[in-house]
């Protein structure tokens, strides 16, 4: 099975997605992750993307697509998450186009909603782990007193975004909304898309996802 995740900023799509990885076996293909990637790898695309990156341009929708390609074509999984990708029409036809031309189906576009203010609370009190990614809350789930990361079990430096403030966060929230409302659409009227509640507990959260996917 291959979905997308949409949410805006902090809604807790990398925390599902790992969820799905860890429990069924699939892959998360996160576009700034295969931009990294790709940047150090020396393959022809990793130096095409270096190049762009290191001249500051942005990166194309083609070199995005190659690098999805790539990953479709080399990687065994039991399905694939695309996180980050795509985020207009014209990239969700790109990747349409891809996924037929592959001989595979895009199966479930699931959104997670959130109410705002909520989300702003919440965001500006996380920080993750340096070591892991691990996410931890000031209010829900404190930063341990001993250092110690409860998911890698590693002495850690436990950080917060520069972005992770108010100001910054609404900005984020609306270039999300502006960019990703038409691909509610679009994604309905194929009949792939649903949505379930992104505010609860991680648990809650999960359970209404995995619901989506076997549904």
């Amino acid at each position: 099975m291959n979905i997308i995740l949409l949410g805006p900023p902090g809604a807790g799509k990398g925390t599902q997605a790992r969820i799905l990885v860890e429990e069924r076996g699939m892959v998360q293909l996160s576009t700034g992750d295969m931009l990294r990637e790709a940047k150090d790898s020396g393959t022809e695309m990793g130096k095409l993307v270096a190049d762009v990156m290191a001249k500051g341009d942005l990166v194309t929708d083609e070199i995005v697509i190659g690098l999805i390609r790539e990953k479709l074509e080399t990687t065994e999984a039991t399905g694939f998450i695309f996180d980050g990708f795509p985020r207009t029409l014209k990239q969700a036809d790109a990747l349409g186009e891809l996924m037929a031309e592959m001989g595979k189906t895009l199966d479930k576009v699931i959104e997670l909603r959130v109410d705002d203010e909520a989300l702003v609370a919440r965001i500006t009190a996380r920080s993750t782990c340096g070591n892991c990614g691990e996410v931890y809350n000031d209010n829900t789930k404190p930063v341990p007193a001993d250092g110690v990361c409860t998911s890698c079990g590693e002495k850690a430096e436990f950080k917060r975004r520069a972005d992770d403030n108010e100001d910054s966060l609404r900005t984020r929230l609306m270039a999300y909304y502006k960019m990703t409302s038409p691909l509610v659409g679009y994604y309905y009227a194929k009949g792939m898309y649903a949505r379930t509640d992104g505010m609860g507990e991680i648990d809650a959260v999960k359970a209404g996802v995995a619901d989506l996917l076997d549904s």
